[in-house]
């Protein structure tokens, strides 16, 4: 059953819980075709005037679930992450608690200040100068004109466009126009912040002047929720998160555990998932070399062979090679690459016997190459590596072109892009050269 829509702002003073966002049972729908989505809109105001009001909780043609029956509570001086692929209802859910759209069903309350900073310099009037821009975007903000002159010279000098101030905005470039609306946003001293992507925006210079302000406002008690596509951001900056796919609420946790699940969903679900073990079929004589890799996989510190691996683990890469006769200078090489994400650049890891100068004298028979690595240094996520089975760097016996397996988490990755090993000591009396 529908829930009533309230949208309020309530005196924090007046308030024992800290929660200063609450979002009850919240769901929007949206319609695919704009003619009946038009059609609908005027249904529903029709509905409205009349008195008449038409069950939300049910789809209509072409309408969709952008999000349903989303909880959660946003609670004084935490900073929330919000994560998700695109399309999963994370914007939505801004604009809602900004109150630009309203939900269908359940409610939002909040106390105290709302920033949203959803587009920066969206709002502002391109016709009119940056001073101007600023007395009108901080007075929608609810900052009285007394303060804005109080606090107008700060606003100006955290955007750096002194030299522009009263130019049109719309001969600002994107940059001056972002900086200039995070500025305004920050220095109307809001309690509550929604930052949707926009610190995706700028130079790097900018972007860290940007994360500095808000660990600022976060010491003052500042809560916000962000929204970032960079894991990285979240886990820098926020102590919980909430996960969101298809418009579902799928978890809500402390941060790492929330970006853990995300990645493993994200990088390593179905198809991706993929063993740690492949065999080949033998060659016909015929189109053997000579010697062939028969088998691929990991063993761990027992010899064990392993069914999932983790990154900072010990482990040894086997291949099993059959040799059709004695060779010698027999040597590996191995290059391995991510699969998917932004990391997707090529090779990130290349490893060869021949660098390390280690060779091997191969009788006729079955044998296994170990290449034994104390740490498995490699992030969570799917990977493929390339194998060539050489003689002395040049002749290649055999290719293995894409051998795909997959790395998972043990907690100890949180804000790492590769597994460092490491010893922690105190020393009391360090000595000094």
């Amino acid at each position: 059953m529908a829930v009533g829509i309230t949208q309020q702002t309530v005196p924090t003073s007046s308030q024992q819980d800290d929660a200063v966002i609450v979002v009850d049972q919240v769901s929007k729908k949206f319609c695919r075709d704009l003619r009946r989505s038009l059609f609908y809109g005027i249904q529903d105001i029709a509905a409205d005037l009349s008195g008449w009001r038409r069950k939300s909780e049910s789809l209509r043609q072409d309408e969709f679930w952008a999000l349903q029956n989303v909880s959660f509570r946003l609670h004084r001086g935490e900073a929330l992450g919000l994560v998700g692929t695109n399309g999963a209802g994370k914007s939505t859910l801004l604009r809602i608690i900004s109150g630009l759209i309203k939900p269908d069903t359940g409610s939002v309350r909040i106390r105290g200040r709302l920033a949203p900073l959803i587009a920066l310099g969206a709002g502002f009037n391109p016709i009119l100068t940056g001073r101007e821009n600023i007395y009108a975007n901080m007075s929608i903000l609810g900052v009285s004109t007394q303060e804005i002159k109080k606090r107008f010279d700060q606003v100006v000098e955290f955007a750096e466009i002194w030299e522009a101030i009263d130019a049109p905005v719309q001969t600002y470039s994107s940059g001056m126009a972002a900086r200039l609306g995070f500025a305004c946003a920050i220095y109307t001293e809001p309690e509550i912040l929604l930052i949707d992507e926009v610190l995706a925006v700028g130079d790097a210079r900018f972007k860290a002047k940007c994360y500095r302000r808000l660990y600022e406002l976060r010491k003052k008690g500042t809560s916000f929720i962000l929204v970032n596509h960079n894991p990285q951001a979240i886990l820098n900056t926020c102590d919980s998160a909430i996960y969101l796919s298809q418009g579902k609420l799928v978890a809500s946790s402390d941060a790492e555990t929330i970006i853990s699940q995300y990645e493993e969903d994200l990088f390593l679900s179905g198809a991706e998932r993929y063993p740690c073990k492949l065999d080949l079929p033998p060659k016909p004589p015929e189109e053997s070399l000579g010697l062939d890799v028969t088998s691929l996989f990991f063993r761990g510190t027992q010899s064990e062979i392993l069914e999932s691996l983790r990154s900072g683990q010990a482990l040894s890469f086997c291949v099993v090679c059959q040799a059709r006769q004695a060779f010698s200078g027999i040597t590996l090489h191995l290059s391995i690459s991510k699969i998917g994400g932004e990391d997707s650049v090529g090779t990130i890891l290349y490893l060869s016997g021949d660098n390390d100068n280690i060779f091997f004298d191969m009788p006729a028979g079955s044998h296994e190459i170990q290449l034994q690595l104390p740490y498995l240094g490699l992030e969570p996520g799917a990977y493929t590596m390339k194998i060539k089975l050489k003689k002395d760097s040049i002749y290649s016996f055999d290719v293995v072109e894409s051998f795909r397996f997959t790395v998972t988490a043990d907690g100890k990755m949180s804000k790492c892009r590769f597994y460092q090993p490491r010893s922690w000591q105190l020393v009391s009396s360090p000595l000094q050269s």
